[in-house]
This record gives C-alpha cells, sequence and structure tokens, in this order.
C-alpha cells in the first residue's frame, strides 16, 4: 500500500512540475513573435543584398565579355594592315575586361553583408 502512495504522490508532483503558468506562457509566445520578426527582417535584408548582388554581376559579366571580345578582335588584327589598331584593341580590350572582372568579384560583397552576424 506504500508502494501505490509512493507512485501517486511522485506521478501528482511530476505533473504538477511540469505545467506551465499563464504567464510563462504567454511569455513564451511573445518571444516567439519577438524571433519571428526577426527572422523575418534578417530574410528581408538578404534578398534587398541578393537583388544587389544580382544587378551588379550581370553588370559586370557584361563588361568583362565585351572587354575580352575586343582583346580577342585586337588579337586578330596583329600583323595585318591594322598593326597598330590590334594594338590598342588589345590594351584597350584587356583594361575593360578586367575591369569588368573586378565588378564580378565586387559584387559578392553584398553576398557578405548577408551572411554576418548582427550583434542583438
Amino acid at each position: 500500500m506504500r508502494i501505490y502512495f509512493t507512485l501517486l504522490f511522485f506521478f501528482v508532483l511530476t505533473s504538477v512540475y511540469g505545467q506551465n503558468t499563464p504567464a510563462d506562457t504567454l511569455r513564451n509566445i511573445e518571444e516567439f513573435k519577438k524571433e519571428l520578426l526577426s527572422l523575418r527582417a534578417d530574410v528581408a535584408n538578404i534578398q534587398v543584398n541578393l537583388a544587389r548582388s544580382e544587378k551588379r554581376f550581370k553588370r559586370g559579366i557584361a563588361v568583362a565579355t565585351l572587354g575580352y571580345s575586343v582583346t580577342i578582335a585586337g588579337g586578330l588584327m596583329l600583323g595585318r594592315k591594322r598593326d597598330e589598331l590590334g594594338k590598342g584593341l588589345l590594351i584597350a580590350g584587356g583594361v575593360t575586361g578586367v575591369t569588368g572582372t573586378i565588378l564580378m568579384v565586387d559584387a559578392f560583397k553584398f553576398l557578405g553583408r548577408a551572411s554576418r552576424k548582427r550583434s542583438p
């Protein structure tokens, strides 16, 4: 009989211990809402940074493609009638191509901003 009362006592004690008060539940709900709003703000920030990165990356691709195309055209002109023009196109195309590559690499700085942790 003592065993039954002891088990009943522990059962009641553990069930009372496991219950949350309404104040605790409200506090947990408020914390959950704050965390959810924080996550939404982070997602919005990431989307803005991705849009910026996409625009700059596409611009860099266009400039690099143009520059390297001009470089190829200049290389094809070497050793012919317009040798001086070919040399100029090689230099101008190379500079333009490198500038486009720098623009593409620079576009990734916005992705780095999206991944940084903010301090609370």
